[in-house]
């Protein structure tokens, strides 16, 4: 289901336009867009309304975080989130992720975040999943060496597909859990609007992390 326009999108976006990643081209330049040029560059793809980005901003107040959401109205209301928590240190942008190895400098990056990515459920949509292979290898363009993805998903078979595109391309994997919400790797979790909601219903939450040596 599409989402409704927001009623004074316009105006509600020239509020928070401060928030914008400065391109150059269809490339974003960094030391533009942050005053910090020395930071860790986090990156969220799919921030959805705000919630994960604004408590990595919080609990990584030194970091860079660019925040990318393709529903351009979903992202005003990430971006009016992060203007009311006052986080200085998070972009955001409406790029789609198969366009990440040009937005993004080459190994940039010092964490992905993919957080409850559209499963795209059907066989023919595989490729539209962002643990394709097609994704994970242009991902490799942009990760510093030892960088880290962190996966979250509670659909379990998106989890299982991950677990194999993960391997087949080459990336080493730790902390795996089918209950995130139950392991100890939840004391360092932050919450998307979505995994609290679906984890209050009972939903188990996958989780893993993935590198390259």
């Amino acid at each position: 289901m599409r989402m409704r326009p927001k009623k004074n999108r316009d105006i509600r976006l020239e509020r928070v336009s401060y928030l914008y990643t400065v391109k150059n081209g269809d490339s974003i330049d960094l030391p533009a867009s942050f005053e910090n040029e020395n930071g860790r560059l986090l990156v969220e793809i799919g921030c959805g309304k705000g919630s994960f980005a604004v408590g990595l901003s919080k609990k990584q107040p030194d970091a860079r975080i660019i925040a990318l959401e393709k529903v351009p109205d979903v992202m005003m209301m990430a971006m009016e989130k992060a203007s009311r928590e006052e986080c200085a240190n998070i972009r955001f942008d409406n790029v789609d992720a198969m366009n990440i190895d040009t937005y993004l400098p080459s190994h940039s990056v010092d964490a992905l975040y993919l957080n409850f990515s559209d499963p795209w459920p059907k066989k023919r949509n595989a490729k539209r999943r962002l643990t394709s292979p097609i994704f994970l290898e242009k991902y490799k363009t942009v990760l510093k060496p030892g960088a880290r993805i962190y996966f979250k998903t509670d659909n379990i078979g998106l989890f299982e597909y991950s677990l194999e595109t993960f391997g087949e391309c080459g990336y080493t994997l730790e902390n795996i859990t089918n209950d995130l919400h139950a392991s100890p790797l939840n004391a360092e979790n932050i919450e998307t609007e979505y995994e609290r909601n679906f984890s209050a219903k009972g939903f188990s939450i996958n989780y893993l992390e993935a590198f390259l040596k």
